[in-house]
């Protein structure tokens, strides 16, 4: 289990392989399909950004309310698919990481070799578990759009998995590819 603190740093995110099992802590960001749809507009009009996106994480969630005493709700991860057309743009900018779940399109894995990052896999139906790792949470973005707003996370040991490495490995290729070889020889 490797220990990660954002910002993520090329070097660190050139360590990391496919596979690979990671706590990561430090300050992540929450964004799904209509925030995206909005960085990318003012990026096209030329405008700031609410955050810097350089050697940051953000995570594909829109977490329920938070239950009274509790920082954040159940956040279980989004299908990354529905950031792909967005992404790329994001990681032109020094985006570092995403945490989702799900396949990613080729255009995504060509940007994330090409701009040096690494896609996380969350547990999808562990979303209660994962707020337990959430220290603080803040909206800073888009509060008009509810669960989908942008947050600031400061994260402990949120467990994930490197899905896609700075390489381009992609473990659902990986494992795909490893269990239709240990069949095939099981058949034989």
């Amino acid at each position: 289990m490797k220990q990660i603190i954002t910002p993520l740093t090329v070097e660190q995110v050139q360590s990391l392989h496919a596979g690979d099992q990671v706590l990561l802590s430090g300050v992540i960001y929450t964004a799904r399909d209509a925030a995206h749809k909005r960085l990318v507009a003012l990026v096209e009009k030329g405008e700031a950004l609410p955050f810097d996106v350089q050697d940051q994480v953000i995570y594909y969630v829109g977490p329920t309310p938070a239950k009274p005493g509790q920082v954040f709700g159940s956040g279980g991860p989004t299908t990354a698919g529905r950031m792909d057309a967005y992404a790329p743009t994001l990681m032109q900018l020094g985006l570092r990481g995403m945490i989702g779940k799900g396949y990613r399109q080729p255009v995504v894995k060509e940007a994330i070799q090409k701009y040096q990052c690494v896609y996380f896999g969350a547990i999808g139906g562990a979303g209660a578990y994962i707020s337990q790792c959430v220290e603080s949470s803040e909206v800073i973005a888009f509060e008009d759009l509810g669960p989908e707003a942008i947050r600031r996370l400061v994260v402990k040991d949120l467990p994930l998995t490197v899905i896609i490495d700075s390489q381009g490995n992609d473990l659902y290729e990986i494992g795909r590819k490893q269990y239709l070889k240990e069949h095939s020889d099981a058949n034989s």
